[in-house]
């Protein structure tokens, strides 16, 4: 799963990442968590021929998805990922798979690797981040819900694959990051069926990512200055988890 990101390159960092005009500049987030807002980046209508502005544009959406037919949100679970491999026969997620897709633009993400109880041993944080570096784009879905009184959230989830051989060793899901070369074809609702973008929703190649551990300040909302990335010393005790064989045998999901 992904339960928690940063987005710590600028406005305009993110704007000429993902092709989208934003306005205004917006702070470092190190740690962004589930039910806060979140930066996501749609389709919008076609601009007047010999225009240079952007098709894409930005808005501000709750992390954890609401479909439109929710009547009370207290009785819905929070929805903040959307697995992949179901997500298009989903209830949940059918409607906006077909009409809603967008981006998320990302720094990383982070995950824990859980070992067994038994063993005795706790939690270890990790932040995961494009070697490259720069900005990263995560598949996403939103959905504006609708209250009995009137009023209307714009609400999203993240999807998530199963994790590539890099990964897995500490977590068995991870985020679809969508390639550049592909945010059109993802972001097009209009031509592009879900059945047409799956092929999109994939684990990315290995080498993508590098995981670095860190403290477990991370676990706390409050806590969101960059020292959530500060890299610790694993306890020798601790010898980090070891990597997936990538003939190991796991069965594809998809």
């Amino acid at each position: 799963m992904c339960g928690r990101f940063a987005l710590t390159s600028t406005a305009d960092q993110v704007g000429e990442a993902l092709g989208v005009l934003l306005n205004e500049a917006f702070p470092a987030r190190y740690n962004i968590a589930p039910t806060q807002p979140i930066l996501v980046v749609i389709s919008g209508d076609r601009q007047r021929p010999g225009s240079n502005l952007p098709d894409r544009r930005a808005l501000l959406v709750r992390w954890g998805f609401m479909p439109d037919w929710v009547k009370d949100p207290k009785e819905f679970p929070l929805l903040i990922n959307a697995r992949a491999e179901t997500a298009i026969g989903k209830a949940s997620f059918r409607a906006a798979m077909r009409h809603r897709r967008i981006l998320v633009p990302a720094s990383g993400f982070y995950e824990w690797h859980r070992p067994p109880k038994e063993s005795g041993e706790k939690p270890q944080a990790y932040w995961i981040r494009p070697r490259s570096g720069g900005v990263i784009a995560f598949a996403g879905l939103v959905e504006t819900w609708s209250s009995a009184d009137g009023s209307e959230v714009d609400t999203g989830a993240i999807l998530t694959t199963a994790a590539n051989s890099a990964i897995r060793s500490i977590h068995d899901r991870m985020p679809v990051v969508i390639k550049p070369e592909d945010f059109a074809r993802w972001l097009d609702c209009k031509t592009q069926e879900p059945r047409d973008v799956l092929d999109l929703m994939k684990p990315v190649q290995e080498d993508f990512f590098e995981a670095i551990p860190v403290s477990d300040r991370v676990n706390k909302v409050a806590n969101m200055g960059p020292d959530v990335q500060t890299p610790v010393t694993l306890d020798p005790i601790r010898k980090p988890p070891k990597k997936a064989d990538p003939d190991d045998g796991q069965l594809s999901l998809l």
